[in-house]
């Protein structure tokens, strides 16, 4: 890598030059482990559910992507030769697929058959589409007649309900891009776009398919194909550049001072990627973003994941977060898997000149002052402090339940189901007891929460409040307990967050916990919970299997019998010493006397604040939270 520039970059130090060394150094590594001709990469590690040979067509797209943004963003120049080598690992892959020999690729079937090839058509055409002037027209034309062929099996099988449809979408824009479409390739993305507006919600966010999952895929997919498609296209008026646009508005939020995106959802091995789509808006024009905020977005992720070990001593991306870390991943991720962090080089498209890379680097909006932004779409409350740089998302309306799923404890996702996510922590494990989790137990087992139903979020001057309610299940023993049902209430407000819980239907009998962030030992963080109401213990609880950012952790803990109907509130706390927060004088109240008093009556609750006496008023039926001033000049 270069030296750091900090003049242009006082921030992260990272030019585009940065960014040039970094794809030329993946890229140089990944490439000792292909094939003798190139169609494959066999990276070194245990395989995927699919299989070998599949992961192997991995390797040669999602890489075959961080060269075609390096070259088609240089306007074709190949110093290191890339696309001459992905140009004969097409010829060689295509030459006979499903074969079992050292080059032939996969065919392309459905989800449900082997289906990651057709994820993978998807890299193999946009990096073609990109790069077509230096690759696709110099091929032979029966090796492009062989590379429309296996692509079109991305067009005849079925995706995932989700983002699997932007696939045949990327493949077929493709190919009418060089005059090979038709009425199937018209399909592939009429199909694509009707579905994009059912799962568009608003604020610029989508569901991943027809439930309420909503995470990172929202940049990496859900924007950046259709997106970078209308770009590649030259389209003058593209509604989903505006919506990317509107999505930045909350998204450029969710990276924490030290370039980290919020450890929340699935694939996070993908790393980095989850700044493409802050590139992109760069790149296209469609972003609130200035360039320089912009910047040091993108450039604050990548160094941030290359500061931290996500490369291994072979230069290869390790499966996990920061280094490897099994928990991180799912049965899909494979040794290339990471490499979907490719998409994060979309940003190369704009070239040298451009004023994503001329503009002196500008803060990221968590850096600037304290801010709660309240998400009523995704049902997403997100709450940034500018003393300890951390940003924290608190879920209440994000969950991995497919629509005909039922709920069911064995399926619990700590990447979705807990309350609340940051940029410094990482969900426990499984195997240990869930962070940030309100849980009932009941004949000694503790609930799960699976399918999270939205009941608002709204916000005024400086707080905000996000609501949810939830059926607890159960992993062994009964399933559910009828009746028995959980709404909850954050409120951000500042870096204090407080929780309020309303349990109905507990049968007797029945315990309820609270558990806050797990924390490290080694970690300068400071994790605390404090019971306001309805709470009669309190304790630590140890995570020995750690978290993605420490291998060992702590979490602070509130119990107390349930039965009936019962109202539990407590101060939740995460942040960097001193644990202190701002009174309206300037001065500081500590964490623990935030709160100057309670009140719970039949309609609900009313907490005081002991900073400036504010009233912060929740009520159960409806679901609302109020907040009113008291204190007199």
């Amino acid at each position: 890598m270069p030296g750091d520039d900090r003049v242009l970059s006082p921030y992260t130090g990272y030019t585009r030059e940065h960014w040039e060394a970094a794809a030329d150094g993946l890229l140089a590594a990944a490439r000792r482990w292909s094939t003798p001709r190139g169609a494959l990469l066999d990276l070194p590690g245990r395989p995927s559910a699919s299989g070998v040979r599949s992961d192997g067509l991995e390797g040669f797209a999602r890489t075959f992507l961080a060269a075609a943004f390096r070259v088609a963003g240089a306007d074709g120049h190949d110093p290191h030769g890339w696309l001459e080598r992905y140009a004969e690992g097409i010829a060689a892959g295509t030459r006979s697929p499903g074969r079992d020999d050292t080059e032939s690729w996969p065919v392309i079937l459905g989800h449900d058959v082997a289906g990651q090839p057709m994820v993978e058509s998807a890299s193999v055409a946009l990096g073609l589409r990109m790069t077509r002037p230096w690759l696709w027209d110099r091929l032979g034309e029966d090796v492009r007649d062989r590379a429309e062929e296996w692509l079109r099996g991305a067009l005849r099988h079925v995706p995932s309900p989700n983002n699997w449809y932007l696939f045949p979408y990327t493949v077929a824009g493709f190919l009418e891009s060089v005059g090979r479409g038709d009425a199937e390739t018209a399909r592939a993305r009429e199909r694509a776009l009707e579905l994009m507006e059912s799962w568009y919600r608003g604020q610029g966010w989508y569901a991943d398919g027809d439930g309420r999952a909503f995470d990172h895929y929202n940049g990496w997919a859900l924007h950046l194909y259709p997106v970078l498609d209308g770009h590649l296209a030259g389209a003058a008026e593209d509604p989903y550049a505006q919506r990317l646009h509107e999505h930045l508005e909350s998204y450029g939020l969710l990276f924490g001072s030290d370039g980290a995106p919020v450890h929340f959802g699935r694939s996070l091995t993908y790393r980095f990627a989850a700044a493409s789509a802050v590139g992109l808006g760069a790149v296209t024009g469609c972003t609130p973003l200035e360039p320089g905020a912009s910047r040091r977005l993108i450039s604050g992720a990548l160094r941030y994941f290359l500061d931290r070990g996500a490369v291994g001593r072979d230069g290869l991306l390790t499966l996990g977060w920061h280094g490897r870390h099994e928990e991180t991943l799912q049965n899909y991720s494979g040794p290339a898997s990471p490499y979907w962090a490719s998409k994060a080089f979309v940003c190369l498209l704009a070239p040298a000149g451009h004023p994503l890379w001329t503009a002196t680097e500008e803060a990221a909006p968590s850096e600037g002052p304290d801010r709660v932004l309240a998400l009523p779409a995704p049902g997403l409350l997100v709450q940034s402090t500018r003393a300890d740089g951390i940003v924290r998302l608190h879920n209440h309306g994000s969950d991995h339940v497919r629509p005909q799923e039922g709920e069911s404890a064995a399926d619990d996702d700590p990447h979705y189901g807990r309350q609340a996510y940051s940029t410094r922590t990482g969900p426990t494990s499984t195997a240990n007891t869930a962070d940030n989790h309100l849980g009932l137990v009941v004949g000694g087992v503790r609930s799960a929460r699976r399918r999270i139903h939205p009941l608002g979020a709204g916000q005024g001057d400086g707080w905000g409040w996000a609501a949810s309610w939830h059926r607890p299940v159960f992993p062994s023993g009964p399933p559910m307990v009828p009746g028995l049902r959980v709404e909850s209430v954050t409120v951000a407000r500042g870096r204090l967050e407080l929780r309020v819980h309303r349990v109905t239907g507990a049968p007797p009998g029945a315990g309820v916990e609270q558990t806050g962030w797990a924390t490290g030992p080694d970690e300068a963080l400071h994790s605390a919970l404090y019971p306001l109401h309805g709470w009669l213990e309190k304790d630590e609880v140890r995570a020995p299997q750690g978290t993605a950012y420490t291998p060992w952790a702590v979490l602070p803990r509130l119990t107390a019998p349930a039965r009936g109907t019962g109202v539990y509130a407590a101060l939740a706390v995460l942040c960097g010493e001193p644990e202190t927060a701002s009174d309206a004088d300037g001065g500081a109240v500590p964490a623990a006397d935030a709160v100057a008093a309670v009140t719970v009556d039949d309609d609900g609750i009313e907490v005081r604040w002991a900073d400036d006496g504010a009233l912060t008023r929740i009520t159960f039926d409806p679901v609302a939270v109020t907040m009113r001033a008291v204190r007199q000049p």
